[in-house]
């Protein structure tokens, strides 16, 4: 009987916090297994301890969140041909695994060896911003970068806090996407907003990428164009003005314009042997002979 209302409250909660969405996939066709990870709350020690260890304040909602469940993740398959292949997954890592982007250095490690902060450089961040858009966090001390969500390889979702100083209590954050080329796009200034747009994209692969300049792969987009037709048909209807600059452009009538040909210098016909010999036996009738006696 216990047991019945402990699960009969989980639902409830899940319901409220998947924010129905578990009810809407398992009605899509071809969706099968969507499981939602049961978690407990997070300790309000925990929270306290993760502030004070990364000198960063949570942002409400984060809390809020994390107040209700240490974590989140939703998954589910699809079945083709028999075999069911997972698709979706939405993520939210657990306070114990919102580790800073950054790790320090290790004590056996080689004194020069490489790491994100030689990567960052004014002129490499730049070529990743897009028009009008917010200045890209650092790799540096200048921000503190917290991982969210690390995407399935193809990326990291991150907690970022831009213009942090060391010693000073960081305070005012925003939710950014790290891509593979370890280029910065922002996504939502909030964690609340970022949620609900997980929840929206159902947590296809490199949804993400929706907010990049270069968007996902192709494969990508049949899964989006398949679970997701409206909001991919106005992905695409939208102006690709920040698209242009990664595309070449081709003009087919200067690629494919027949070129000119020089005219070639006609030569004049040169005059056959027969005729040259003629000529010879010619002129030299017309000289005087000479009578041998």
């Amino acid at each position: 009987m216990e047991g019945t209302k402990e699960s009969l409250a989980f639902k409830s909660v899940a319901e409220r916090l998947t924010l129905g969405i578990t009810r809407i996939l398992e009605n899509m066709p071809g969706v099968v297994e969507v499981r939602l990870a049961e978690r407990e709350p997070a300790e309000k020690r925990s929270l306290l301890s993760w502030e004070q260890k990364n000198n960063c304040i949570l942002p409400e909602d984060l809390r809020d969140f994390y107040l209700t469940t240490d974590g989140f993740t939703l998954t589910w398959n699809v079945k083709l041909d028999n075999e069911c292949v997972p698709l979706g997954c939405m993520t939210v890592h657990s306070v114990g695994r919102l580790r800073p982007l950054h790790q320090p250095t290790l004590l056996f490690s080689l004194p020069n060896a490489p790491s994100l902060a030689d990567l960052d450089w004014e002129e490499s961040s730049s070529e990743c911003v897009l028009p009008n858009a917010p200045r890209p966090p650092h790799f540096d001390s200048r921000s503190c970068i917290f991982e969210l969500d690390s995407c399935g390889g193809n990326g990291k979702v991150c907690l970022v806090y831009k213009n942090s100083t060391p010693g000073v209590v960081a305070q005012q954050s925003e939710i950014w996407f790290l891509d593979r080329s370890l280029c910065w796009h922002f996504l939502t200034a909030t964690f609340s907003s970022y949620y609900r747009l997980m929840i929206t994209h159902l947590g296809l692969p490199e949804w993400q990428y929706s907010y990049t300049p270069y968007g996902p792969s192709p494969q990508a987009k049949q899964w989006a164009s398949l679970y997701q037709p409206l909001i991919y048909r106005n992905e695409l209807s939208l102006p690709d003005s920040f698209g242009d600059s990664h595309l070449n452009k081709l003009d087919p009538l200067k690629a494919f314009k027949a070129k000119a040909k020089v005219p070639t210098p006609k030569k004049k016909p040169s005059a056959p042997c027969s005729q040259v010999s003629n000529t010879k036996s010619q002129g030299g009738s017309g000289k005087p002979s000479i009578a041998k006696r």
